[in-house]
């Protein structure tokens, strides 16, 4: 039987000592790829520890594919050109908007100024306005009694009561609340209308728009 000698011993621990540090190697290049930065993760190719380190044995088997070829559907159409109106119609003024009965009224009556003693009424001129206290609803009808002279010399009826927007169904309660709810509260306007549809009250969104923008021309310097 061979002796073993110190020269071999020495051997053998300069092979475990390579085995060590490249094991020692692979497992830091590893826990890099694992654990640090993506900008980290990769080396480049011709980096020393690359091709001796990285010696995993780590096979693959390569997936089967599958193509599917589709038939292509070809998608003819035909262009036809808008009919031009040969005569121009008139433009329909939009209609004002019924406010609902079961909303409540507050009954104003505007007498004329001058003295309708001994005078007839003969009819009245009614105008509603929607207006809003917080918390609810309500319509204002201002109520214009008409009187005829005895000697039929016209018509005597109390002037029309002045309102921010004449030609809306609001009232200042209800554009100023409007205004609050936008500006202030950062209320948005479909919400403001999604509000008085529970409450009964459908308003166009368009017509919300229109109240505020000419509400705040109102109060321009």
């Amino acid at each position: 039987m061979r002796e073993v000698t110190d020269i071999d011993y020495q051997q053998k621990y300069q092979e475990l000592q390579g085995q060590y540090e490249v094991l020692k190697a692979e497992l830091i290049q590893l826990k890099r790829l694992i654990f640090a930065s993506k900008q980290e993760r990769f080396l480049p190719a011709d980096t020393p520890t690359s091709s001796a380190q990285l010696s995993l044995d780590i096979t693959t088997t390569p997936l089967p594919v599958t193509v599917v070829n589709t038939a292509a559907k070809k998608v003819e159409y035909t262009k036809t050109p808008a009919a031009v109106p040969t005569t121009i119609e008139h433009k329909q003024h939009p209609v004002r908007m019924k406010l609902p009965e079961h909303l409540e009224r507050h009954i104003i009556t505007l007498e004329p100024l001058e003295d309708t003693t001994g005078l007839r009424c003969v009819g009245e001129e009614v105008t509603e306005e929607l207006d809003y206290e917080p918390g609810r609803l309500f319509v204002n009808r201002y109520v214009r009694p008409k009187y005829a002279g005895k000697d039929k010399e016209g018509v005597l009826i109390a002037p029309a009561k002045e309102r921010p927007l004449p030609k809306a169904i609001a009232g200042a309660g209800l554009l100023a609340q409007t205004i609050i709810d936008k500006y202030v509260d950062h209320l948005p306007l479909y919400r403001q209308q999604q509000r008085f549809t529970r409450e009964g009250m459908t308003i166009p969104y368009a017509t919300l728009t229109d109240w505020i923008h000419n509400s705040c021309r109102l109060i321009e310097p």
